[in-house]
């Protein structure tokens, strides 16, 4: 079944979680497509499993084929040091099989993150993220300036992807621009998928 968006994350303190809500309800509001929330382990410096096999609340987490099989990708991790966070990449770097395959190749995608701090590496972050699926052969997808909340934002959003200043504390609700923006990567990558689908 090839009717689904996957949305992708690793959240630690649920800000990035939030906003993969949001852009989930985006997903949904378009007909004939639906949402796949999944999230990945924590990784361990010594590569032990530390996390349970299923994670005691929030989204389960993804499997290759669940990847391989959507439509669409929108993947989204909190910002480390202008980066991906290290379980999100493991997960990734794992998905070497699909590359060879080319599961992948031809499906839109897009990238969203939170941040602490405005200038906290937002934009680094989304590039960053887009790389190794422009090596699965996979179209990047930002936000356009038609959306009016990209224009009026004081917080986050950038042309590149949804983004989210989530404060010293990761306590900062997403605002009313963040929150449009989220839903509005989460509508333009659904369509995309159901137009590529044919």
């Amino acid at each position: 079944m090839d009717s689904y968006v996957l949305v992708l994350y690793y959240s630690r303190s649920g800000a990035t979680a939030k906003m993969a809500q949001h852009i989930a309800r985006g997903v949904e509001s378009t007909a004939g497509m639906e949402a796949m929330l999944r999230t990945v382990p924590s990784v361990s410096p010594d590569h032990e499993a530390t996390a349970p096999a299923v994670p005691d609340t929030g989204a389960v987490y993804c499997s290759q084929d669940e990847l391989k099989n959507c439509a669409g990708l929108i993947v989204g991790s909190p910002t480390r040091f202008g980066q991906m966070a290290a379980p999100l990449k493991y997960f990734i770097d794992s998905s070497g099989a699909l590359w060879a395959a080319g599961a992948l190749i031809d499906k839109p995608f897009a990238t969203f993150t939170s941040t602490s701090t405005m200038h906290g590496g937002q934009e680094a972050t989304l590039l960053n993220m887009a790389i190794p699926m422009l090596h699965h052969g996979m179209i990047y997808c930002g936000i356009p300036y038609s959306e009016a909340a990209l224009n009026r934002t004081q917080t986050g959003g950038t042309p590149y992807g949804a983004s989210h200043v989530a404060g010293l504390e990761s306590d900062a609700n997403l605002s009313t621009d963040e929150t449009e923006l989220c839903m509005a990567l989460g509508k333009r990558i659904a369509r995309l998928g159901r137009t590529l689908l044919g």
